[in-house]
């Protein structure tokens, strides 16, 4: 029976179970497209990651990531746990720079003090939302179109749309209809106002198998993308998630001349091996 190193990495925690977990398995370049599904159907986590050698030579790893009902582009919390794992497996970055193959594209992270981040993808598609679809979203949010200040389509990959509203209480007050919301991919961000400057945030994406994310690094990305680029949010913040769900993700936004960067941190959780076949 073959077997595969497999990690379980708490991503954007703020402290030992408090982030998103993501299941990484090593060396999968064996494994076949339903076998990457159902290991994810069965771990039933926001997403589990596949590690392969990357089809690009300048980058270090290809990663190809599930959700337990389909695959993705790109997602944040998978590509932060990956590169961990990748790293604690032995591999060997740049210097602090490590490059990431993914369906999107290739991903530049890099080391910071606090772990590791991303470069936010440009939007693959941006712009207003039409009317419908917004009114759809609010009444699955449960909340009147009205109290939306302001919406966009913020899609990096996982097709995000993003709701800002008056303050982080009502964000965290939201009792959402899953059944109406659809296929909809909605993330919703309020400001705290504690003075820290800090906002919350949550994601729902009932159609990918995921009712409640507990921390989104592709969501926060696209809002950071839209929000600072237009002067709403500054150019570095912290987006806390997982409140409403009993976790307390921390999300680093910073800003420089080279891009907008998703941060936090990751710990290996559980360590161990994946039998596959008979």
């Amino acid at each position: 029976m073959p077997k595969f190193a497999f990690s379980q990495v708490d991503v954007f925690s703020n402290g030992p179970f408090t982030g998103n977990p993501l299941a990484v398995v090593h060396d999968a370049d064996t494994w076949t497209d339903a076998d990457m599904a159902t290991f994810a159907r069965w771990t039933n986590l926001s997403e589990t990651a596949f590690l392969l050698a990357p089809r690009d030579d300048r980058a270090h790893y290809r990663v190809r990531i599930f959700t337990p009902t389909r695959e993705l582009p790109f997602a944040g919390h998978p590509t932060l746990g990956s590169a961990h794992a990748w790293i604690e497996a032995g591999g060997v970055p740049d210097g602090d720079v490590l490059v990431q193959d993914c369906e999107v594209g290739l991903v530049t992270l890099r080391r910071e003090p606090t772990g590791l981040a991303f470069r936010a993808p440009e939007l693959v598609r941006s712009g207003p939302i039409d009317s419908s679809t917004l009114n759809t979203a609010a009444a699955a949010l449960g909340i009147d179109v009205e109290q939306v200040r302001r919406a966009e389509w913020i899609d990096n990959g996982p097709g995000w749309l993003g709701i800002m509203l008056d303050d982080a209480e009502m964000v965290l007050a939201l009792q959402p209809d899953f059944a109406r919301m659809g296929n909809l991919k909605v993330g919703v961000l309020g400001r705290h106002s504690d003075g820290t400057g800090d906002v919350e945030v949550r994601a729902f994406a009932p159609g990918f198998g995921i009712d409640e994310d507990p921390v989104t690094g592709s969501l926060n990305a696209g809002f950071a993308v839209w929000l600072t680029r237009e002067g709403i949010l500054p150019p570095a913040y912290t987006a806390r998630q997982g409140s409403a769900i009993g976790r307390s993700g921390r999300v680093s936004i910073t800003s420089d001349d080279t891009g907008i960067w998703v941060g936090g941190s990751s710990s290996t959780m559980i360590s161990g091996n994946v039998h596959l076949g008979d």
